[in-house]
């Protein structure tokens, strides 16, 4: 049975060392089944907004929220190191590409000698040292 929205107080915590997984799977366990809780935003912090016909969690409640989401990082950030060394990079890790420099506008050889610098460089070549055999003055 369900209570109406004006006999159920409302709590607001931040956000900080809770997950939201965590927090969600733990309300009901700790405050009864119509409790509720959801994202909040509260004078420009975030947090979340608890909706209860009781009182709030207590403080051993929230440390053991906050020691349980804990948990749950370690857990997503030890199953994303191994997943990440067993997958190949989709792409290379944001390698600047030189689109212009000071006094100059790009154009194609521009283009093709940067492409020919990264190859070089991918291939252990020192690319300055090619720029200076393929464009000298440069």
């Amino acid at each position: 049975m369900s209570s109406s929205s004006s006999s159920m107080n409302k709590y607001w915590i931040p956000h900080l060392d809770i997950h939201k997984k965590v927090i969600t799977q733990e309300l009901q366990y700790y405050l009864g089944p119509d409790a509720t809780v959801r994202p909040f935003t509260r004078e420009g912090e975030d947090g979340f907004l608890i909706t209860t016909p009781g009182s709030c969690l207590t403080d051993e409640q929230i440390d053991d929220i906050c020691v349980k989401s804990k948990e749950m990082w370690e857990r997503q950030a030890a199953a994303r190191a191994s997943s990440k060394s067993d997958k190949p990079l989709k792409r290379p890790l944001h390698q600047p590409v030189v689109i212009s420099k000071a006094g100059r506008v790009e154009t194609t050889t521009d283009v093709e000698l940067e492409m020919r610098c990264s190859d070089a460089d991918k291939r252990g070549q020192e690319p300055m040292e090619l720029l200076d055999k393929i464009a000298p003055g440069v």
